[in-house]
């Protein structure tokens, strides 16, 4: 009978001790959970914060109008017009038009992300962090509440049934701590379900982590296909528009490359050369100093700049040759390649040594044979020009040799004085820059 009594004992508090330290763990768990609800509700409003200042439409309101409020709606629209006002027989006004209709096309891709962004990440996000983490929390409240009631409802209890238990108040006390004890069973039944109900929402919480994981993988699988589909856009408009840019004629000529100009133009001989050299043979033939002489600044940069737009004004330049002299200078130095080109320098310095006359011009004559079409084509042009311009040498005093000083430096040069020139305009262009600023 003793060993029973001692074994029945030592089951119930075998079963006292792990009850305890059940709840133990469930209390831990249930404190790390909170926490964690704390953290994701924090996480989820700030993330949920940043993404909604991410849109550029305004959330709410029906697709149509959220379109006309979309800044590339409004870009696409202003190019559109601008196209209208220049016309289409403008290279500008082409540009505009397909680009106008491409930035239509991007804000269409946008709205639809970004609507697919408020459906299915900013509004769950809303959700998690003001509805269903502050409902948990709230029952967390309302279970401490009623855990109140409970323990006031049994302490009440207690102290009836203790007053109860004296024989004057027997009868009396004992009615009393009956219905106490019903109140203090209905509150612990009402802590009970509430307690289950939170614990329901705990773990469902916790199941549902990759459920809250999903929105942020939605959010980078939906960028993933907006981001797709518009360079997609964009790859098939930039087609269109180097089409436009090649098949424009209208191209600056100064400083670009000889046989782009020829092929773009369809000339034999590049305008500048041409165009400088005919104006020249009618009004610079006779003047001292062609070439050597200085040009004003600002009639050099007013021919070239005409030159780059195809326009050619004989009469305005007539008592002005040097600024046309000065203006075919430029454009031969300023291609990007030496109208001699970079790879046959050496052949021609090596050609130009050659001590004896006619060994020296057939050497010339071999190296020269051995340049681009294009560029013997219009070198070929030149020296037949300098060659009547030297037949006024008495009166213009430019010998052969003058014109071989003032001219060989732009059409001969290495590459690695083209490329000193090319840093130390950059480095110009630089201070000029620094000094606006101030």
């Amino acid at each position: 009978m003793y060993t029973l009594c001692l074994y029945l004992s030592t089951a119930l508090v075998c079963s006292y001790l792990y009850y305890t330290a059940h709840m133990f763990h469930m209390c831990l768990f249930f404190i790390q959970v909170e926490k964690r609800l704390d953290l994701v509700k924090q996480v989820s409003h700030s993330t949920h914060k940043k993404l909604t200042a991410c849109l550029q439409g305004q959330q709410g309101t029906d697709l149509d109008k959220r379109s006309k409020k979309l800044p590339l709606t409004i870009l696409a629209q202003c190019m559109v017009e601008g196209a209208a006002v220049l016309g289409d027989d403008s290279l500008l006004g082409k540009m505009l038009t397909l680009c106008g209709e491409t930035e239509e096309k991007l804000a269409q891709e946008l709205l639809v992300f970004e609507f697919q962004i408020e459906r299915d990440v900013v509004e769950p996000l809303y959700v998690l962090a003001e509805v269903e983490i502050p409902n948990i929390q709230k029952q967390r409240k309302h279970l401490a509440k009623l855990v109140l009631d409970m323990d006031s409802a049994r302490t009440r209890w207690q102290q009836s049934s203790k007053s109860s238990s004296h024989p004057s108040n027997v009868q009396q006390g004992g009615a009393k701590a009956d219905s106490l004890r019903e109140e203090m069973e209905e509150t612990a039944n009402r802590m009970e379900i509430c307690r289950d109900q939170l614990s329901a929402d705990m773990y469902n919480f916790m199941a549902k982590e990759i459920d809250y994981a999903n929105y942020f993988q939605t959010l980078i699988e939906v960028q993933a296909e907006y981001h797709k589909k518009s360079l997609e856009i964009l790859q098939s408009v930039l087609p269109q528009i180097k089409a436009h840019q090649e098949a424009w004629i209208e191209k600056p000529s100064y400083g670009k490359a000889l046989e782009e100009h020829l092929a773009i133009s369809g000339r034999e001989i590049a305008f500048p050369i041409e165009a400088c050299v005919t104006m020249l043979l009618e009004c610079g033939m006779e003047e001292e100093g062609l070439f050597r002489v200085a040009p004003s600044a600002s009639k050099l940069k007013k021919l070239k700049a005409s030159l780059d737009c195809g326009v050619m004004d004989v009469q305005e330049y007539s008592a002005d040759p040097h600024a046309i002299a000065g203006a075919l200078k430029s454009y031969l130095r300023e291609l990007p390649e030496p109208l001699m080109t970079f790879e046959l320098y050496d052949e021609w310095i090596q050609a130009s040594n050659v001590q004896d006359m006619d060994k020296r011009l057939q050497a010339l004559l071999c190296t020269c044979e051995k340049l681009p079409a294009d560029n013997l084509n219009n070198f070929r042009y030149l020296v037949k020009f300098l060659a009547k311009l030297t037949e006024h040498q008495d009166a213009n005093k430019m010998t052969p040799g003058n014109i071989a000083i003032v001219l060989g430096p732009n059409l001969l040069w290495t590459i690695g004085q083209y490329l000193a020139e090319i840093q130390l305009f950059e480095n110009l262009e630089s201070e000029d820059a620094k000094k606006s600023k101030y």
